[in-house]
């Protein structure tokens, strides 16, 4: 017990979950095995904003093998209705289109969506309004932004040094309504006991089985310890996972309604576009003031963006601009318009990865206005400490990380002159490199806790309530659990994802491992205080996460560089992205093989963002109208070619025990900037308006 052993964290150990995953054997929510299971098919409004008058159920419930169709009028009462998107089928108004008004079960799921079409709804319409626009007379300040930041922001006066600078940039930014849409859609099955200590389980597609049953049992009338929630595998979130949606309430309606049975329901694709959430669209403006030498005396940073009338939520939108860069004159706010629109929610960096779009592509115009490099103006504006706070950093190697994605990156064939560089076939590809900075705070989430056993000829079983997204929590858990306890990562059993296990805070907020892990190693230290190094078999020990004295001291937030080579076609204005290169600085990593997928994924997915994502709604029905993937656009993997992600070797000491950072969305925070900075450099036009499509380079290419 004595022997230490070589560490586990920091190795690039493959992931233990792997073999189970490529053979199939690992269970997500909808393959949890329960017998004789019925199936759930929503209905939905068709209507953006109303009143169900009248339903006609009757041909529905005649249909052979339907258990029950369940509209306002018959559902299971709700114990708590204050969250207007959980209070489903509680009453027959309607606020968006889409909105679940009925649901069938039935013994298959052909029957059950036969059974829905059969379902007749008649509505008293009302008018609704869905169009953000930055001119209404209707907008508002929020109490706060996400998840808790001031709304509003002001020091110095903006006003007086923007009129005083002798170079500004003034520009208007907007990003679209964009959907996460991870791989495995939003499913639960529920199953509804009439006695016994859990009366409700749950099988959940969720980042937080601990949130799931916290958020639902009130509103089912129950204790916690009433409701269980299973969730050992998930296939990605993004964020829309991270709270319970209103499916999840649909499910324990139905099961409720068929005691003892099984219901299981999987949202189609095209119900995500509507029931899952999405990032809200945003117009932004900003507003830099520099002297001729690129230094910044002011930033304004102006947001206008949408909620529901269901629920609000305010993206953080310009809170990353507080802190980014040094200026004594600084000022952001916030401005939400409530339309009839679905809920929107968190999606994989919310606030920073539109605000850092507008802040990046702000200061690349003022680079050129300056007649500076991208680099070296961002050089220029690196504050020493933190301007929001005043507080020193942990570590902020920012220009670090942009200097040597510079050297990586060949910066230095980089064009000065905007449309210069032609290359291919006939000179027909415009060719351009980009760059952007990115970040994202560090989140401390206390809350969690970890019970360790010892089970004897050096085993360990270590519980925690954590949730495994694909993101490799079964794998960098259990180095964390080995190192802490001095064992081989083999000897080392995790159990996660089940809220029978002790409390853990939610995956999210590239805050899940460094919370997780923290409690974990002081679990780890409450077992060697209680029992010493050589412990009896069933030894065990229970503890929270340790207090962090510098929780409070410090600046603590991940940085990165973004760089980007574009290629456009003068003729056609086709865009591709043969490379693309992160640079990060996040603390220590944990697991470099699972580390390296978080940044390439989140690279994806602002390459994404940058070239093709963007719903639409159509203002005259509140519809989504491009509600699958043959028509809402993501990158494929013809569009990801040459992308690489490497970062600093360092360690953060005032970050928590392990010295690392977050790193799950700091790989999309900054990179559609870099793409749209690289278009401007290969063709001299500026895009302002997320996607960036052929249409809008066409006209000033031709």
């Amino acid at each position: 017990m004595t022997t230490l052993r070589p560490r586990a964290v920091g190795t690039p150990m493959e992931r233990l979950d792997g073999p189970a995953k490529v053979t199939g054997t690992a269970r997500y929510a909808f393959e949890q095995p329960v017998e004789n299971p019925l199936y759930v098919h929503p209905l939905q409004s068709t209507i953006a904003r109303g009143r169900v008058s009248a339903v006609d159920t009757e041909d529905a419930e005649a249909c052979p093998g339907v258990a029950c169709v369940l509209t306002h009028h018959d559902a299971p009462r709700l114990a708590d209705t204050g969250d207007r998107e959980l209070a489903v089928l509680q009453s027959g108004r309607v606020a968006f289109r889409g909105q679940f008004v009925g649901a069938v079960v039935a013994k298959t799921p052909e029957t059950a969506r036969h059974a829905a079409s059969l379902v007749r709804i008649a509505y008293e319409v009302e008018p609704h309004d869905v169009e953000l626009r930055a001119d209404r007379d209707d907008l508002y300040a929020p109490d706060s932004v996400n998840p808790s930041y001031a709304t509003d922001s002001d020091e110095g006066d903006v006003d007086g040094a923007m009129a005083g600078a002798p170079v500004t940039v003034d520009a208007v930014y907007t990003t679209p309504m964009e959907h996460n849409n991870p791989m495995e859609p939003h499913t639960t099955v529920a199953v509804w006991q009439p006695e016994g200590d859990v009366r409700l389980l749950l099988y959940a597609s969720t980042q937080s089985v601990h949130g799931v049953r916290t958020t639902l049992a009130p509103l089912f009338g129950l204790e916690k310890d009433q409701v269980r929630v299973v969730s050992p595998h998930v296939g990605g979130g993004f964020g829309s996972k991270g709270m319970p949606h209103a499916h999840d309430v649909l499910a324990g309606l139905c099961a409720k309604a068929v005691p003892g049975r099984a219901v299981k329901l999987a949202l189609t694709r095209r119900q995500m576009f509507t029931l899952a959430g999405h990032r809200t669209p945003t117009i932004q403006r900003l507003r830099l003031g520099a002297d001729a030498d690129g230094r910044l005396s002011a930033i304004a940073h102006e947001v206008v963006e949408r909620t529901s009338t269901v629920k609000e939520f305010a993206e953080q939108t310009a809170t990353g601009t507080r802190m980014m860069y040094a200026a004594p004159n600084r000022r952001t706010s916030h401005r939400l318009a409530s339309l009839d629109v679905p809920v929107p929610s968190w999606m994989r960096a919310p606030g920073e990865c539109p605000g850092f779009f507008a802040l990046e592509c702000a200061m690349d115009e003022l680079a050129v206005a300056c007649g500076l490099d991208p680099i070296e103006l961002r050089a220029r504006n690196d504050p020493p400490e933190d301007p929001e706070t005043g507080r020193p950093w942990s570590g902020r190697r920012l220009v670090e990380c942009l200097r040597e994605g510079a050297r990586r990156f060949g910066w230095d064939r980089r064009p000065t002159a905007p449309g210069t560089l032609r290359e291919g076939p006939g000179g027909r590809e415009l060719v351009g490199l980009g760059v952007a900075s990115a970040t994202y705070p560090y989140y401390e989430m206390p809350g969690s806790e970890a019970a360790i056993r010892y089970e004897g000829e050096d085993r360990w079983t270590v519980r925690i309530g954590a949730a495994d997204l694909g993101t490799g929590t079964w794998t960098t858990l259990t180095q964390v659990a080995a190192d802490a306890l001095d064992a081989a990562p083999e000897d080392v059993t995790l159990l996660i994802g089940d809220s029978t296990l002790p409390a853990a805070t939610v995956a999210g907020g590239s805050a899940g491992l460094a919370s997780w892990g923290s409690t974990v190693i002081g679990a780890a230290r409450a077992f060697r205080d209680q029992h010493g190094r050589d412990p009896d078999p069933g030894a065990e020990a229970r503890s929270g996460m340790p207090q962090n004295p510098d929780r409070k001291t410090y600046a603590r937030h991940s940085f990165g560089a973004h760089f980007a080579e574009v290629r456009v076609d003068a003729d056609t204005g086709e865009i591709r992205v043969p490379r693309m290169l992160g640079v990060f600085s996040a603390g220590r990593i944990v697991n470099p093989r699972t580390a390296r997928s978080q940044f390439l994924g989140g690279m994806t997915m602002g390459l994404s963002m940058a070239l093709h994502e963007h719903a639409v709604m159509d203002p005259h029905t509140g519809h989504v109208v491009n509600d699958d993937f043959a028509d809402y656009h993501i990158a494929a993997h013809a569009d990801v070619c040459d992308m690489d992600a490497t970062w600093l070797e360092e360690e953060d000491p005032h970050a928590n025990p392990m010295g690392a950072r977050g790193i799950g969305e700091i790989g999309i925070v900054g990179s559609p900037a870099a793409v749209v900075n690289a278009v401007f450099n290969a063709t001299g036009i500026r895009v302002r308006d997320l996607p960036v499509t052929p249409d809008k380079l066409l006209t000033e290419l031709q």
